[in-house]
């Protein structure tokens, strides 16, 4: 089991509160993403959760047992960082088993263990190799192993794959992703990268300054954003936000458009505009175009849209895509 309930916590560092009472459910098996801009408290909140600090008010229930007050030890959780935290010195084999070792394990079930875990994580023709022999993608394999020999109920991972290239981040991805399915252990993971929390995650915690915006699914973020600051951050290329006289022509405060919910031409079309940037990508280009009466907006078409910088292009909305929000920013 790994289920994690929240109930009204809270964290303050000095004057300041940086988690204001926060009430979440994390059911077992369920792979969650806290997602959000950088400082939106999602590590401290992953941080309380772990016991790595203590919390200023509420309850942590893990598995419907109290767990606020005990030790990290305790808990029975596994913390995966965003440094590989390995011990230099030691093989793959050791750094893997070190947590059991410390924990007075006999040295058979270490062995076994340990070789289930880079079985898993494809490294078993590594374990003899000092870390400084790895990759990147392999050394935070190897931190990996080390939390998944613990058998925890949940696995928390902190921005692990920041500290790897691009092409790297994408396999590490899916790596995590099919592990999380070979497991079936509960995981939450914070990260900063929304592309990461949509491609990975079954549940979203969208946060802001210590708030939680939204939580669900990500094609109901996708879908159904709740206010501005989830419509704006979910999706990318972002929405299009667009407030004054075009916004009120549809009954709202401010309307929201995303990239992919236009159609572009060069002859006809709703909104006329000067392309101030076209980005080919190959299969897709996102154009910015500087549109008379609204100002910049993006625009996503097929890759091979004949349209440079500078030239004029006409932009149509999809009006069942149009979202609406009120003057308080929520979804109307």
């Amino acid at each position: 089991m790994g289920s994690i309930t929240l109930q009204n916590v809270s964290k303050t560092f000095g004057e300041a509160k940086v988690i204001p009472n926060i009430n979440l459910e994390i059911n077992n098996g369920e792979f969650v993403v806290f997602v959000g801009p950088s400082g939106c408290g999602k590590s401290t909140l992953l941080r309380l959760i772990a016991g790595l600090e203590d919390i200023s008010g509420g309850k942590i229930l893990i598995d419907g047992a109290d767990a606020t007050d005990k030790k990290p030890s305790e808990r029975g959780l596994a913390m995966v960082f965003q440094s590989y935290a390995l011990y230099p010195h030691m093989s793959v084999r050791s750094n893997i088993g070190f947590p059991l070792k410390m924990a007075g394990m006999d040295k058979a079930e270490i062995d076994r263990k340990v070789t289930d875990a880079a079985r898993i994580l494809n490294l078993t023709d590594y374990l003899d190799r000092k870390p400084r022999q790895l990759s990147g993608g392999q050394r935070q394999r190897v931190a990996i192993g080390r939390a998944i020999v613990r058998s925890p109920r949940c696995f928390l991972f902190d921005e692990p794959l920041s500290n790897l290239d691009a092409a790297l981040r994408v396999n590490m991805r899916l790596e995590i992703s099919e592990l999380h399915q070979k497991l079936g252990a509960t995981s939450i993971y914070v990260t900063h990268d929304q592309v990461e929390a949509m491609t990975m995650a079954d549940k979203i915690v969208v946060l802001n300054r210590g708030n939680i915006e939204q939580v669900g699914s990500p094609l109901e973020l996708y879908r159904n954003p709740a206010n501005l600051f989830v419509a704006g951050f979910i999706g990318s290329p972002k929405m299009n936000l667009i407030s004054g006289s075009v916004a009120q022509q549809h009954g709202a405060h401010t309307i929201g458009i995303r990239p992919e919910h236009v159609t572009l031409s060069t002859t006809e079309g709703a909104w006329k505009g000067k392309v101030t940037i076209a980005e080919h990508l190959g299969s897709d280009t996102f154009l910015h175009a500087d549109v008379e009466g609204i100002g910049p907006i993006t625009a996503r078409a097929g890759g091979d849209f004949p349209v440079r910088h500078g030239e004029t292009v006409f932009i149509t909305p999809d009006a069942s895509r149009i979202h609406r929000f009120n003057d308080k920013g929520m979804a109307a």
